[in-house]
């Protein structure tokens, strides 16, 4: 039993103009099998590990042996986060947050409006590559950024939404812009999925 790159559920051109084919062509097929196989190699005599949700792995990572920890933190990570984001993401027409979520997003920081300059604040000052997350956590909702290929599920806490920073998500498209990508962002956010996950979360 192995980890396998999970199917991405729409063709690389459907996030076209603000996402490109080619990146995501390259995204999905290079950097997200990367991470697969490297896990795969990573965990080759750790049976007892690579039967676990490659989740599990993340969220108990403290508990990972130390020889391995490390690349479980990379390469899991890596696995972990476009696996969630993949699903994150669909062309929105312009689709704003409703209900519960809108609700939750506005008791969180004031307003939706409020939250997408928080949002876009953090992306834009995040040092480096990463990811920056909307949690949900003790305290509600909350913006975290992490490093490379880190994920609040070590910290406890639950990623609803995330945006990746690193190049490779947009240097074709954008070059060193990485304020516009960010503004392209919130054209292709699957609000439904948000939704999804902020209520299988509560």
């Amino acid at each position: 039993m192995s980890f396998i790159l999970p199917e991405l559920g729409y063709k690389f051109d459907a996030l076209e103009p603000y996402i490109d084919a080619k990146t995501m062509e390259i995204h999905y097929t290079i950097h997200h099998q990367a991470y697969v196989d490297k896990l795969n190699e990573a965990l080759t005599n750790h049976h007892d590990l690579i039967k676990n949700p490659v989740e599990n792995l993340i969220r108990d990572l403290n508990n990972i042996p130390g020889a391995v920890r490390k690349q479980v933190q990379n390469f899991g990570g890596g696995h972990y986060n476009h696996s969630i984001w993949w699903k994150m993401l669909k062309v929105n027409d312009g689709e704003k947050p409703t209900g519960k979520l809108l609700k939750t997003i506005d008791k969180s920081f004031g307003s939706f409006d409020d939250f997408k300059q928080a949002f876009g604040g953090s992306a834009t000052k995040l040092f480096g590559s990463g990811w920056v997350w909307l949690v949900k956590s003790n305290n509600g909702l909350e913006i975290v950024a992490t490093q490379n290929q880190d994920n609040p599920l070590s910290m406890g806490q639950m990623p609803i939404l995330g945006i990746d920073i690193w190049e490779h998500a947009y240097y074709l498209k954008y070059q060193n812009r990485r304020a516009d990508y960010i503004e392209a962002f919130w054209k292709v956010v699957n609000w439904g999925k948000v939704s999804e996950n902020l209520v299988n979360y509560i």
